[in-house]
């Protein structure tokens, strides 16, 4: 089995439970940090004449990681592709199950069990944070209604204000953000890499929580620790420029 990965998460379950069934993933793809497989672009835009010539059996994508255009084109080259698209932790979770065992998993690796137990009872706020969570800016985006970081969210305690919002990533304006009245802003520090100085100081007087955008999003071996990851920096908001919240 030849695979290569267009989605980083993937990427990672692959790598680290079927050592030797990856032969090409994206330059985005970063962990496991020791990879050495053939670069084949980016996620959105990635080499299909490198990724054909790798000869692949089968070639991972994702409804948000990867365009529809390139999927068909490789489909139309005669590429198996597997399209993942979980919105649920549960669903994160069975997909992942069942992609190991089609490429040859005997039994799910120790991260899976490991994931499943965390996210079985995770921490959670208590009481539940009213929250607004900007994944861009310049223009705003948002995360808005039927997504797999909201639900990572909604589960640690988390109540996204725009989770019942006709799309699933809206654009409003900074205005609307603040008039929110929120408890709490989420900043994760992928796609868009919010840090302590760049994004805290547009809601002055609200706290904001710097998340790992790795283990909000990704679906893989991070999943194991993703609720403590994210339950601590959860519990230490900044405001302003990088000060501790009250």
């Amino acid at each position: 089995m030849r695979v290569v990965s267009l989605v980083p998460s993937l990427t990672e379950a692959v790598a680290v439970t079927l050592p030797g069934v990856l032969v090409g993933a994206t330059d985005w793809c970063t962990h496991p940090a020791d990879l050495d497989v053939a670069r084949v672009g980016g996620s959105k835009y990635p080499d299909l004449e490198r990724v054909l010539a790798l000869r692949p059996d089968l070639v991972l994508l994702n409804v948000e990681e990867n365009r529809r255009a390139d999927a068909d084109a490789l489909a139309a080259a005669g590429v198996p592709v597997r399209v993942t698209y979980p919105r649920t932790v549960p669903e994160a979770l069975t997909e992942l199950a069942d992609l190991l065992g089609t490429l040859g998993a005997a039994q799910e690796p120790a991260w899976l069990h490991a994931a499943r137990r965390a996210w079985a009872d995770p921490p959670r706020l208590d009481p539940v944070r009213r929250a607004v969570v900007p994944v861009w800016r310049r223009p705003w985006v948002v995360l808005g209604s039927d997504t797999f970081a909201g639900d990572v969210l909604r589960r640690l305690g988390v109540a996204n204000v725009y989770a019942e919002h006709p799309e699933r990533y809206p654009r409003p304006d900074l205005a609307e953000l603040r008039g929110q009245d929120a408890d709490l802003v989420v900043l994760p520090d992928e796609p868009y890499r919010f840090t302590a100085a760049d994004g805290p100081e547009a809601f002055a007087g609200t706290p904001c929580a710097l998340l790992s955008g790795r283990h909000l999003t990704w679906y893989g071996p991070s999943l194991a620790a993703a609720p403590a990851v994210l339950a601590g920096q959860l519990a230490r908001p900044v405001t302003g420029p990088g000060r501790p919240a009250r």
